[in-house]
């Protein structure tokens, strides 16, 4: 049974590569030292095909999906990596995909590394990998995580050439993106992405999160995640969220916002404060990709004011992980807020609004007070408003805060941002 399993995913992985393929936009890996690859993001965003497309530039590999329950019951590993041998004609690279199902996955992992062979990992749970990796792999592996296409994935994968679209066709097609997200499948394969996104959440709070920590009352988590899909860019406090959801403690409520972190749902920005131990104790909330939003939303029509800072957010936040910067988000006294705040080492760079239209002079107001006061009070001058069309510099002045404020459209930012 076992090599039979092994066989049929050969088939499927043999299936698999011969569909279109988008570069991404970070480095792929190489097997030229012995370091564990681990690969880490959201189900359906797209490791598996980076992987595989990454390894059959190189050598020979083996491969098992650990997305199957008769895997995960499996008493004598030694038993797996025979049959792997056997198909594969005795491979030097391993990749092992979800491996996080694997119970002592990292053990198993480490006694391969130690025997020689070069491993590549996927899993879909941020904290369970990270944490075992920190055990058992420390300083022996490499991490890399891939979210859901950026707008310059989405824009390769629909073949279009910015050079030869009017600023209408690509705002367009910016727009059918904030919508429906960047998730590689239903964007390559043109499936309705608001039924596909809502069977793949459903999917991830029961397996990834309901199932996986064994939680009695799923509906709870469930609508937790739901609410907050409905409610994202707003800062959120455990006590008031297990009031509206009806869950019994802050403390229960916590947790499950860290499930639904680890799952690759949500992410939170910090509201900065120079004194560390303030900072955390703030957070504004955001999803991995705005497609989910559309698909779970309670709302009657997309908000875009909220679609466009989430994309903003999520750009910010690749880098973040990637390590190139530090993100946050600011807010005074008086409840001015600056949506995000980028850091580099020691040093505040730019400070951020993310707004839909800056038709309303009210709006327009209070996105430019807020961006001087938070220029003057950090030091920052380097102050952007990123909105749908507007492009140009001026010179802004509040009570004697002067700063220069460039407003740059999202599209561009997206295409073009150095970071």
């Amino acid at each position: 049974m076992l090599k039979d399993i092994i066989i049929t995913q050969k088939a499927e992985l043999e299936r698999t590569l011969t569909e279109n393929y988008i570069d991404r936009d970070f480095e792929p890996f190489t097997m030229e030292n012995n370091l564990v690859k681990v690969v880490m993001g959201p189900r359906r965003s797209g490791k598996s095909f980076f992987c595989l497309h990454t390894l059959t530039r190189q050598d020979n590999f083996g491969y098992v999906n650990f997305d199957n329950e008769a895997l995960i019951k499996l008493e004598d590993y030694q038993d797996l990596v025979s049959e792997i041998k056997q198909v594969y004609k005795d491979p030097k690279n391993l990749f092992f995909d979800e491996i996080q199902n694997l119970p002592n996955w990292e053990l198993f992992v480490n006694r391969l590394q130690r025997q020689g062979y070069l491993l590549v990992v996927t899993g879909s749970n941020s904290k369970l990998l990270s944490k075992e990796l920190a055990t058992h792999l420390t300083g022996r592996h490499i991490p890399t995580t891939v979210l859901t296409f950026s707008f310059k994935e989405y824009f390769r994968a629909k073949k279009a050439d910015l050079g030869n679209l009017t600023t209408q066709e690509a705002e367009e097609m910016f727009l059918e993106y904030l919508r429906s997200g960047g998730y590689p499948e239903a964007v390559m394969k043109k499936l309705d992405p608001k039924q596909y996104l809502s069977v793949l959440f459903d999917s991830i709070i029961y397996k990834d999160i309901i199932k996986r920590y064994r939680i009695r009352k799923g509906p709870d988590i469930e609508k937790l995640a739901v609410y907050l899909m409905s409610n994202l860019a707003t800062e959120i406090s455990y006590l008031s969220l297990a009031q509206i959801v009806g869950i019994k403690s802050s403390q229960t409520t916590q947790k499950y916002c860290g499930f639904l972190e680890e799952a690759y749902l949500i992410f939170t920005v910090n509201r900065f404060s120079y004194k560390t131990k303030h900072i955390g104790q703030n957070r504004k909330v955001y999803a991995y990709d705005n497609g989910m939003i559309t698909a779970k939303a309670f709302q009657a029509s997309p908000n875009y004011g909220k679609l466009l800072e989430n994309c903003v957010a999520i750009h910010l936040k690749r880098k973040d992980i990637e390590k190139k910067i530090e993100l946050y988000c600011w807010r005074n006294q008086q409840g001015e807020e600056v949506d995000f705040m980028v850091k580099e080492g020691t040093q505040i760079i730019e400070l951020i609004q993310a707004c839909y239209s800056l038709e309303n002079e009210k709006t327009r107001n209070r996105e430019i007070r807020a961006l001087l006061k938070a220029g003057k009070e950090l030091g920052c001058k380097k102050l952007t408003i990123i909105n749908l069309r507007e492009a140009k510099e001026e010179i802004h002045e509040w009570f004697g805060i002067k700063g220069v404020i460039t407003y740059k459209p999202i599209v561009r930012w997206l295409l073009e941002s150095t970071y």
